[in-house]
């Protein structure tokens, strides 16, 4: 490939070799974490109430328990739907992707296989996502809708078991930026104290 062509290819796709300024995949992933992690520990905390209400009772909070499962509800949903194009934002990024070939994760993984299993666990994760919201609904307006605890035991421990798979996945996401340079050629730059002028230079291995 000849360095004309490599200039026109920096100029289209831009600093970190996407067709937009930022990536759009890691922010969406941050937002998706958020929303899913507060809506399980809102409703671990709204089942655990009984033995939290004389706490709250005491630091004059004005809390019900019904409060805490209708934030657990609306995250869930939240989630579900923001996951949707996170995942979307991710394959599309990827396949604009150009890591480097030579290198290999903490993991022992090539950046190929980084990237396969991060795409497969994407997947893994929206589907379990929305299946939770799923289970939830139901839980919230036809299993458990006259019961003060709203939601069941079983979905609280699932919960958690999501946790640690989007802590793996997300390990995974960071080994893709910070060990094989994934669309942050900007910020590598500027790191160094580089001109973003000097992209053109770095672009095969830099994207």
């Amino acid at each position: 490939m000849n360095d004309d062509l490599l200039n026109q290819m920096a100029d289209q796709l831009g600093a970190n070799g996407l067709p937009y300024y930022l990536p759009i995949h890691p922010n969406l992933v941050h937002l998706t974490l958020g929303l899913f992690i507060v809506a399980i520990s809102f409703d671990i905390v709204g089942a655990l109430f009984p033995l939290e209400k004389r706490v709250f009772k005491f630091l004059a909070v004005p809390a019900t328990r019904s409060n805490f499962f209708d934030v657990g509800w609306f995250n869930i949903v939240a989630a579900a739907v923001i996951t949707f194009p996170t995942v979307a934002a991710g394959f599309y990024e990827m396949l604009l992707a150009q890591p480097a070939s030579d290198e290999i994760s903490d993991w022992g993984l090539g950046s190929l296989e980084t990237m396969l299993w991060h795409g497969v666990g994407g997947v893994l994760l929206l589907a379990l996502i929305v299946g939770m919201a799923i289970w939830r609904g139901f839980q919230r307006y036809a299993w458990r809708k006259d019961r003060a605890r709203q939601v069941q035991w079983s979905y609280l421990l699932t919960g958690l078991g999501v946790f640690v798979l989007m802590f793996a996945h997300g390990t995974l996401g960071a080994h893709l930026a910070g060990e094989f340079g994934v669309h942050i050629s900007a910020d590598m730059l500027l790191r160094a104290g580089e001109d973003l002028s000097t992209l053109n230079v770095l672009l095969p291995r830099g994207l």
